[in-house]
């Protein structure tokens, strides 16, 4: 074929994606749609190059066309009034999820929406959550306008049936960060005003002015004992409640005895009191706790179905107009209509259409569905094609998809009766400080009664097991820093304890060892030539299967040649007329007439030119890269496990690359992967499991820990303990022995808090403790323990890079 066929790469100006065969052009900007055409003209229009100008091709590809009226819903005043989170008359705001974002162009134009439309008043990005707070002028332009000023844009924006319950702004929790902020400016002064005491060994000549120091320190530590230390008092009562002694019980009781021991000897003259150092735990407390329970707020891990779902759809009625409903309002007997590319929300009974149904999300299975009128499709499923119309056989909360979430898993939180082993360890250290009260109580009540009260006030405020807590605190808070800078978004501590608990991996194949778009292709059978490859292409292009795109995008792009006569028969392939010749792909059977033909492993498509068979394409999943070095590591310390809902072409492959020990399941629903964990566990496995779709749901609700692999960590995952980004997938060994480091980072903060409490213990046993010792070793101990965590765990993080 001559070599002038072949079309010239050109990259799209607004997009920066190959033009193809495309012949669209302003001026000499080259763009590969005219979806990108018009954005460009646009931005061009409103005088906001400088769009461009930030970042290279920063926009977002508009080849697949958003279809006209597809946000009337917002027309909908009961949706409307679900998503706006502030009205004030004319001014309205709202905030949309837009994936798209990627790059500080996105930011700015985003931020220039008030230059597009008058009616919006102002916009504001942010870019972690991928989100855009718009305040806009409901006089001048409507919600539905706004989504279409977006979209219009290339940041379409992504709402479901989840928005509609959670669309108000939750007001973050501040709470702690007041007590920190009181705490810490309580310490400090209450710190400074002691120092006269301290200095002077108590021997003040002012003594109105020791009393005014005094006054002063008790003003300051009364909102420290009400009102920051209150949740360690609450926390050590709701245990207390269930028997069982937590490491906020000795903290309290230390918080109370130093306040109460302070109030008596300020009170009777008798000594400056340990105001600061009760002031200084629950400070450092707090500080720990914070920064430990620190979330990334711009993930969301609690996920379900509504997630997923449309938040409106289609209703055809009876007179032969349409409305837009809330998916939530749909009833049985609706006759609904399906657009390509739509998430279809309940089960229904195809009456229109053809139905092409793409399950990977739900099912596992890669391939899609073809179904025919008066066949059922489930909830969940995308609709691959043109429109289709269902009528309605059960509501969304009836679906056979949310049937998996009745299940008593999805109901109870994950690891409820798991106690940390922290809890474990300082039950026994606060044993063993009893018993060391209790020994320094009878032997100075024998020896000399009098210091009987100081000796065991001064071992439960001195010997505080704060260390211990702040140990676990920092070590655990630098750590989910440390993993997120892997970008490997851990929910909580607790999940890093589980973690390296763990015993047995179980993975998902579609979405989590492979990757879509990434299909490895091969021919089988004389090379075609360059113009048997334009005939192949120019047919493949015309179906929308999966095998057929992929085939496409593995030959060479040419100019579509004339396509006459097509036919795609379901389940088998597809035949046209392509410039005059005849051209045949599909199964073994569809193409040749044999029904067994020996081919290769993998999804197989042959082809005929003219009934002469020239060979068949074979079509493998694309695995993510490190695979196989990943999978030799973690057998050395996992049990290891496949189990996946689509079907067994790759059976082999995984079998080679996992090892014949290795159990492999195919074709398994959502509750056979539930059930298939539930096994794992009664026979005393500790499990990971690792998913990408609500197929996997159960599963990862299920597991020990569940690990929800995405390939962009802001779109839509399953409901998870974790969230791994696809690109960091070969590192997972690496990660998952960090997290082990967990236990033995806090044991050695443990040792080292251990230390400090001997030295303050030998003070204290002998009812000598100063008040000036116990402020000194408290922050010196806390800020050892920091500085020990911190320097660990981030040399354990640096070896995640090697």
């Amino acid at each position: 074929m001559p070599q002038n066929s072949l079309i010239q790469q050109t990259v799209c100006y607004h997009c920066g994606e190959n033009c193809n065969a495309a012949d669209i052009h302003i001026e000499e900007k080259e763009f590969c749609c005219q979806g990108c055409k018009m954005v460009y003209e646009i931005v061009n229009q409103s005088g906001l190059c400088e769009y461009y100008d930030i970042d290279k091709n920063p926009g977002i590809n508009q080849k697949i066309h958003v279809r006209k009226g597809k946000h009337a819903f917002l027309d909908n005043e009961e949706i409307c009034n679900k998503l706006i989170h502030f009205s004030d008359g004319t001014q309205k705001h709202v905030t949309f999820y837009l994936p798209q974002m990627h790059c500080s162009s996105c930011i700015w134009l985003l931020e220039q929406l008030n230059k597009l439309n008058k009616g919006v008043m102002h916009s504001t990005v942010n870019f972690l959550k991928k989100d855009v707070t718009v305040i806009y002028n409901s006089d001048l332009i409507s919600l539905r306008q706004v989504a279409e000023l977006l979209t219009s844009l290339g940041y379409e924006p992504h709402i479901n049936l989840h928005d509609l319950d959670s669309s108000k702004i939750k007001k973050y929790d501040r709470s702690r960060i007041y007590k920190i902020g009181i705490a810490g400016f309580c310490f400090g002064n209450i710190m400074l005003l002691s120092f006269p005491e301290y200095f002077s060994s108590g021997d003040i000549q002012e003594t109105q002015l020791k009393s005014f120091f005094s006054i002063l320190n008790i003003a300051l530590s009364l909102p420290v004992f009400f009102y920051c230390s209150s949740e360690f008092f609450m926390s050590a009562y709701a245990g207390l409640r269930k028997k069982f002694l937590n490491i906020d019980a000795p903290i309290a009781l230390a918080i109370f005895l130093a306040f109460i021991r302070s109030l008596y000897e300020i009170g009777t003259h008798t000594g400056a009191g340990y105001l600061d150092s009760m002031s200084g735990i629950v400070f450092f407390m707090l500080v720990g706790r914070f920064f430990q329970d620190k979330t990334y707020q711009s993930l969301t891990f609690d996920r379900d179905y509504t997630s997923y779902f449309p938040i409106s759809v289609i209703l055809l009625k009876a007179d032969g107009t349409e409305d837009q409903i809330p998916a939530s309002s749909i009833k049985k007997g609706d006759r609904i209509r399906i657009h390509s590319h739509e998430i279809i929300p309940a089960d229904g009974i195809l009456f229109l259409g053809k139905g092409n149904i793409d399950y990977s999300f739900v099912s596992g299975e890669s391939m899609p569905v073809e179904k025919g009128i008066g066949e059922i499709i489930y909830a969940g499923g995308k609709q691959i094609g043109g429109a289709i119309e269902l009528e309605v056989v059960k509501e969304v909360a009836q679906s056979y998809l949310t049937q998996l979430w009745n299940d008593d898993v999805f109901t109870k939180k994950k690891n409820e009766k798991k106690v940390s082993f922290v809890h474990q360890v300082s039950r026994y250290f606060t044993y063993v400080l009893f018993l060391i009260a209790f020994l320094s109580a009878v032997h100075w009540s024998v020896v000399d009664p009098s210091k009987t009260w100081n000796a065991v006030t001064a071992i439960l405020i001195v010997a505080c097991p704060c260390a211990l807590l702040l140990s676990a605190t920092f070590t655990n808070g630098n750590m989910l820093a440390k993993l997120h800078g892997f970008d490997f978004f851990v929910k909580n501590a607790g999940v890093l304890e589980s973690i390296s608990e763990a015993d047995t991996l179980v993975f998902d194949k579609t979405g989590t060892l492979s990757i879509s778009g990434e299909e490895r292709i091969h021919f089988v059978g004389p090379p075609p030539d360059p113009h048997q490859q334009q005939l192949i292409r120019s047919l493949a292009i015309q179906s929308i299967h999966p095998l057929s795109k992929a085939i496409a995008g593995s030959l060479p792009i040419h100019r579509p040649l004339l396509v006459k006569h097509y036919v795609e028969e379901k389940g088998k392939g597809s035949t046209a007329l392509v410039n005059g010749e005849k051209i045949k792909m599909g199964s073994a059977e569809y193409v040749t007439g044999e029904k067994k033909i020996k081919a290769g492993e993998g999804s197989n498509v042959f082809v005929s030119i003219n009934d002469d068979v020239l060979g068949f394409f074979v079509v493998k999943a694309g695995y993510r890269p490190g695979l196989e070095t990943l999978v030799a590591e973690l057998k050395q310390n996992y049990n290891l496990s496949v189990i996946s809902g689509d079907n067994d072409s790759e059976l082999q492959h995984l079998k080679h690359l996992f090892g014949e020990e290795t159990e492999i399941l195919f074709q398994q629903h959502p509750q056979d992967k539930l059930e298939y964990i539930k096994a794992l566990q009664t026979r005393g496995h500790k499990v990971i499991m690792l998913g990408d779709g609500l197929n996997d749901a159960g599963a990862l609700q299920q597991s020990n820990v569940g690990i929800a692999i995405t390939d962009e960590v802001n779109n839509f995952s399953p409901g998870c303990d974790a969230i791994l980004d696809g690109k960091q997938f070969a590192k997972l060994k690496k990660l998952l022995d960090y997290c082990g480091k967990e236990k033995n980072i806090i044991y050695g903060s443990f040792i080292i808090s251990i230390l400090y409490n001997i030295v303050g213990l030998s003070f204290a046993v002998q009812g000598t403790l100063s008040p000036v010792i116990a402020a000194i070793l408290m922050p010196l101990s806390s800020i050892t323990i920091v500085v020990y965590t911190t320097l660990i765990s981030s040399f354990f993080a640096n070896r995640i890079k090697t």
